[in-house]
């Protein structure tokens, strides 16, 4: 039986990181990254908050606000720097579920897992917050050497929520999301299909858009609900299509400030719902830049309201 190791002993371990391995290679680039993100913090503050997530839980719930006025759903999640104790992230997420409570969020939170430590004390603690508040918790992906321990997590929480209230992810490119999709339909969880950031080390050359689809054919007509979380038009028209001819429901998923308007085009033209992934935090610093570099308008944007304000 697996018993929990100290939080101190998981601190340092390269696989409890949050980020996957190509993110994680490029460490000088993402020092820089970093420095460069904070000279901009300040223009992002003043100027960006509407349209990125924020330092905290109050930014992105605003973000939630707009968002809901478009008619989007969201699922909000701390971007963790890789190295806080556990009980501060277990405390940012206790605080996330109240603030969403509060302000009446139409969303979700998404865990990791390896911010968590994998802890099974944490996880039940807070599911014990998140089940009479009605709120829904889900855990993103991560590689396939941690899906048992994550696993075991989301068989704690189901102690203290409803199936409805819980969710996981699972990686099309992972050859083992076959059977973690035959888990997740025998637990009644929601789920959330993504091509996947971690590769399979027993099959690095899987077909990315192939392994999503493969696992979307295994979940249709036979999942509580399906969340397709891709930027691809052609895959996420493929994915809604079976699950929709198979009565499953479902909605399409993408990442905040990605360049998405075909396939989010195509689902308000067909009546599909879509969730928008809202991360905050440390992750913030680092995707307001990413999100910068593959928006440029949106860079104008920020930059005409910021001289707008100077002027006043």
């Amino acid at each position: 039986m697996h018993t929990e190791q100290p939080a101190e002993a998981l601190e340092t371990a390269d696989i409890y990181r949050t980020e996957p391995p190509d993110v994680v290679r490029r460490s000088m680039k993402r020092r820089i990254g970093e420095q460069l993100s904070t000279a901009l913090m300040p223009l992002i503050r003043r100027a960006a908050r509407p349209y990125l997530g924020g330092e905290d839980i109050a930014d992105a719930l605003c973000v939630a606000e707009r968002l809901a006025e478009d008619g989007f759903a969201v699922s909000l999640s701390y971007w963790d720097r890789g190295h806080e104790p556990l009980e501060k992230i277990e405390a940012i997420a206790i605080a996330a579920l109240s603030a969403m409570a509060s302000a009446g969020a139409p969303g979700y939170l998404a865990l990791k897992p390896p911010a968590l430590r994998f802890s099974k004390d944490a996880a039940r603690r807070i599911a014990a917050v998140a089940a009479p508040l009605g709120l829904r918790l889900h855990f993103d992906s991560h590689g396939s050497d941690v899906v048992e321990r994550s696993n075991t997590m989301l068989e704690v929480m189901l102690e203290e929520m409803g199936p409805a209230q819980l969710g996981t992810t699972l990686p099309g490119r992972l050859t083992r999301s076959r059977q973690d999709a035959e888990w997740v339909i025998d637990r009644g969880l929601n789920v959330r299909v993504v091509k996947g950031a971690w590769p399979d080390p027993s099959c690095p050359g899987e077909d990315l858009g192939a392994g999503f689809l493969d696992i979307i054919d295994r979940l249709a007509g036979r999942a509580r609900y399906v969340a397709v979380a891709t930027h691809d038009l052609k895959v996420g028209h493929a994915a809604i299509a079976k699950l929709q001819a198979a009565g499953t429901p479902c909605e399409i998923e993408v990442l905040l400030g990605m360049p998405a308007k075909p396939l989010l085009d195509w689902a308000k033209a067909n009546g599909v719902r879509v969730r928008i992934y809202v991360p905050y935090g440390f992750g913030f610093i680092v995707n307001a830049v990413g999100v910068l570099r593959r928006n440029p308008h949106l860079l104008l944007a920020i930059t005409k309201a910021q001289l707008a304000r100077i002027g006043r």
